[in-house]
């Protein structure tokens, strides 16, 4: 691969294609009330493993310009401009955040599966915090209530999911590599 900073078309179909699988990822969710569960973040962790960070950020921006237009890319098969300015919609942007800061630790800390979990953690803790701000706000809702609407109910489920990214993104990311689509991590 090239160090230049355009994208060559392999390099565009994979982001293209990273991004179908955040299409596919997206929508399983399971309601349990203002905020679902979502294998949303799922897909973002991977994606941000195996891209690195601006690849991943153009993979999750492709995605949510799919949903803004009204594909039913988003949680429980929706999509449009009202659910990703809605009061949820601070998580769905918070993907852009959480690929930069997650694929920026797995290009800067190659091998270091402990620092790639700290950044998909840290990661995690701004889409929160962007999510829940914008939840609180658009909800009308106190911090506290926004705290266990928007983060609370998901902290064990995205631990589980960065675990699955850190157990998979390095074998699809190696398998690329191989292939001559993307870096290897040492």
């Amino acid at each position: 691969m090239t160090n230049t900073k355009s994208m060559d078309v392999r390099q565009m179909a994979l982001v293209g294609m990273m991004s179908a699988v955040l299409c596919i990822l997206g929508p399983l969710s399971l309601p349990i009330g203002l905020v679902p569960i979502s294998l949303g973040s799922l897909g973002v962790y991977f994606i941000a493993y195996v891209l690195g960070s601006r690849r991943a950020v153009a993979s999750c921006l492709v995605y949510l310009i799919l949903g803004l237009v009204g594909l039913p890319v988003f949680s429980g098969f929706s999509g449009g401009a009202g659910k990703l300015f809605g009061p949820t919609g601070g998580y769905l942007i918070g993907y852009l955040f959480t690929a930069a800061i997650c694929g920026w630790f797995v290009e800067h800390f190659p091998g270091k599966r402990a620092l790639h979990a700290l950044g998909m953690v840290l990661g995690t803790a701004v889409l929160y915090l962007i999510g829940t701000v914008w939840l609180a706000v658009q909800a009308h809702m106190g911090a506290a209530a926004a705290l266990a609407a928007g983060v609370t109910p998901f902290l064990l489920g995205d631990c589980v999911k960065i675990a699955a990214a850190l157990i998979v993104g390095p074998i699809v990311r190696k398998r690329l590599a191989v292939a001559g689509l993307t870096e290897s991590l040492r």
